[in-house]
């Protein structure tokens, strides 16, 4: 008999679980568009969207996913037939550079890998020899969801400085905001990306773009950027339609008033702290299984990996065969080998991923270690003992 009878528990790397009261909020009907509390909400949730994105310059908001947030982000700096460059440590730098080569620009991909974050010394190298300074942005994934490698943007931003040039650093926070600590400003970071799913908690449909001044300067000398597209109407608009180009996302607002609400009474740092240790528990988990078998973390190196997302791997039938066990049997939904796919392995069948991103807690990540434990016992998957003890330890710790 199988027991996923009762809730079934989402724990892919986005879309993330939704609070109830985040849900709650959407659930209402359709308010004015034109005047009242929607206009009234709507700047109070760009203020707390710089204040998690860790800067005091511009906020937008966009009707759409991560790969609009990508498109958006492009459109307003990069013109055809520019140059961009793209370090990248899983599926989702290669993404971003597909969307670049479709607003015809030209993309130089440096490849890391699947089990490494980005290297800012070949950063660096790759700018020196831009003799012309005709690389217009280094595009970087902080966290990829495929490979969960994190990248170091505070060392990628000294890469480029140190190298003299005058690119912008444009980061991909989609997985990692609200979750990995991440500071714009700080960080000198000129232009970021986002969207709602992940760590903000909220369902997909919201795409972010935050820029700096020197990134604006950039969309000055633009000689054509789409009206749809432009970021200057949607962060200084006139009236408020033009904040979306059209009709808002009314329900979405108020969830994102309600999430942000919730992010501001927990404070980032608290949020910060909380998905390490959530993050450490799963770490010591998979050590503990891997004594015994195949399983291991695909980042090898503790400080490059996400504390929102966990890419694992078990190799091949076991990571499907896991994956299965956990939803029919159990209730629980575990993340696809997303990229990972090998010659050998052409289905990424020796691969799943951990989502434990946004609104989740100690029982959760907890029980969802335990069902996997139970899957690896039920399938007779060769593994080590422990896993849950070791994982509780981190907890019973913090």
């Amino acid at each position: 008999m199988n027991l996923r009878q009762g809730q079934n528990y989402l724990a892919i790397p986005g879309p993330s679980v939704v609070p109830e009261a985040v849900l709650r909020a959407m659930h209402r009907s359709s308010p004015n568009i034109y005047e009242g509390e929607l206009i009234d909400i709507t700047h109070g949730i760009l203020a707390d969207l710089k204040m998690v994105a860790g800067t005091k310059h511009a906020a937008t908001i966009y009707l759409g996913n991560g790969h609009a947030a990508w498109e958006a982000s492009l459109a307003n700096v990069i013109a055809p037939g520019d140059k961009v460059l793209v370090p990248t440590a899983g599926s989702f730098g290669h993404g971003w550079s597909e969307i670049a080569l479709g607003l015809g620009a030209e993309a130089e991909v440096i490849d890391f890998g699947r089990r490494s974050p980005i290297d800012p010394v070949k950063v660096a190298e790759a700018l020196a020899k831009d003799k012309g300074k005709e690389i217009k942005a280094v595009l970087a994934v902080h966290v990829d969801t495929s490979t969960s490698a994190k990248s170091d943007i505070v060392a990628l931003r000294k890469a480029i400085d140190e190298a003299g040039h005058p690119a912008l650093l444009m980061v991909d926070c989609i997985a990692s905001l609200g979750c990995d600590r991440f500071e714009m400003d700080a960080w000198g970071v000129d232009v970021m990306v986002s969207a709602s799913q992940k760590g903000l908690m909220v369902p997909p449909g919201l795409a972010f773009v935050f820029f700096n001044n020197k990134a604006d300067a950039v969309r000055e000398e633009m000689r054509r950027v789409s009206r749809y597209w432009d970021w200057r109407p949607r962060s200084n608009p006139e009236v408020f339609y033009q904040l979306f180009c059209g009709t808002a996302p009314t329900l979405h607002l108020y969830g994102m008033r309600t999430a942000l609400e919730m992010i501001k009474a927990e404070g980032l740092e608290h949020i910060w702290a909380r998905h390490e240790v959530l993050a450490r528990a799963i770490w010591s988990a998979v050590d503990a299984w891997g004594q015994g078998g195949s399983l291991e973390l695909n980042i090898p190196v503790a400080d490059q990996r996400s504390h929102a997302v966990t890419s694992l791997r078990i190799g091949a039938p076991f990571g499907t065969a896991l994956r299965r066990w956990c939803q029919d049997e159990a209730g629980l939904t575990l993340g696809i080998g997303l990229g990972m796919a090998t010659e050998d392995d052409p289905k990424s069948d020796g691969f799943f991923r951990f989502g434990h991103m946004g609104h989740v807690n100690a029982q959760m990540i907890l029980g969802l270690l335990a069902t996997v434990q139970t899957g690896l016992t039920a399938l007779k998957i060769p593994h080590g003992s422990g896993g849950v003890e070791a994982a509780s330890e981190v907890i019973a710790k913090a």
